[in-house]
């Protein structure tokens, strides 16, 4: 017994359990969450935005294409040829179709010894002014070429579209629609047609936007079955929408902008079948000028009044090339964006 009380007491504080230290440290220390605990995380940069990448892409094809020397030359010269146009006829006040017979074959300006400067082309075989002709024709040639390629972009458009979404028979039978129209060539169709009863500009405009349908229709119906798969789509038909908000609100301002720049190649290849129907006497029917009217009337005066017929090829020719240019120069940019560069 003795020598157990030899033994010294302990102080209790000493010997505390380390748990019951920790818990009163624990009270004399705020509340913090585990982000505050941790170590400061070094300040981030402002993450960059690119501009180009939040807009759309029919924004980005444009304003790629206006930085390119092609599209503004073309851009140039189709907005002079187009104010000469509507301009010129009207402020020098000459009727197309007014004749008089004693100016009649006068040469362009500085080519002979008749030329006048009243008629800066010359006139025709009847007194005509060629440069009121020529521009007159080109209104009307330009007007046909656009609302042509409109029909067509609309007609085609919505068809692949349908076709594409949809699948099953409905694709089945448009696209055998769509083969049966590839096979009736343009020209063919539009002399059938036109050949009938005399044609009129809604007339021409129909039968130039039917014949070139099947080809808007074929690219939009690839391109829908590639994107309704998508997690967008598909988000949309869980949520609830239905197809024409998913086909008018989704896919179509997605997918349409592109082709609308690659159909202003297509003005100019329309605007050159309305003059094949104008030289067969299909197209325009006269008082109207037309460039392919202008040209059949002076293919009899070729050697001794050439311009009567060169200076509609003329205005043609400057007017394609235009359109050719602003074409190329959307085609390089929709690929460029399409393609990452």
């Amino acid at each position: 017994m003795d020598a157990v009380e030899t033994f010294p007491k302990r102080s209790q504080s000493k010997w505390m359990p380390v748990r019951r230290k920790r818990a009163r440290q624990s009270k004399n220390l705020e509340p913090c969450s585990i982000a505050e605990r941790a170590d400061p995380a070094p300040a981030l940069a402002t993450p960059r935005v690119d501009v180009t990448a939040s807009r759309s892409i029919g924004r980005r094809i444009l304003d790629r294409a206006a930085r390119s020397g092609g599209f503004r030359i073309g851009a140039l010269l189709l907005a002079g040829l187009v104010l000469a146009a509507a301009l010129y006829p009207e402020l020098s006040g000459i009727d197309p179709a007014m004749r008089d017979i004693r100016a009649r074959l006068l040469p362009p300006l500085f080519l002979g010894d008749k030329w006048s400067w009243a008629h800066p082309l010359g006139t025709d075989q009847i007194g005509r002014d060629m440069l009121v002709r020529c521009l007159v024709g080109l209104r009307y040639s330009l007007l046909i070429g656009v609302a042509s390629v409109a029909v067509t972009v609309v007609i085609g458009c919505a068809l692949g579209t349908v076709a594409g979404y949809f699948g099953g028979r409905t694709d089945t039978v448009i696209m055998r629609i769509t083969d049966a129209q590839l096979s009736i060539p343009m020209i063919i169709l539009a002399i059938a047609v036109l050949g009938a009863d005399r044609p009129t500009i809604p007339a021409i405009i129909l039968v130039l936007g039917l014949s070139n349908w099947p080809v808007y229709a074929r690219v939009m119906r690839s391109v829908v079955m590639a994107e309704r798969g998508r997690e967008y789509v598909r988000a949309a038909q869980v949520s609830g929408a239905t197809h024409p908000r998913i086909l008018l609100t989704l896919l179509v301002p997605l997918l349409v902008p592109p082709l609308l720049f690659t159909s202003v190649l297509d003005v100019a290849r329309m605007m050159i079948f309305e003059s094949t129907l104008g030289f067969l006497g299909l197209g325009v029917q006269p008082p109207t000028p037309t460039f392919g009217s202008i040209i059949a009337d002076g293919r009899k005066y070729l050697l001794n009044a050439w311009w009567i017929a060169t200076m509609p090829g003329v205005f043609l020719c400057l007017t394609l090339t235009s359109i050719n240019l602003i074409g190329a120069a959307f085609e390089r940019a929709r690929n460029s964006i399409h393609g990452g560069a």
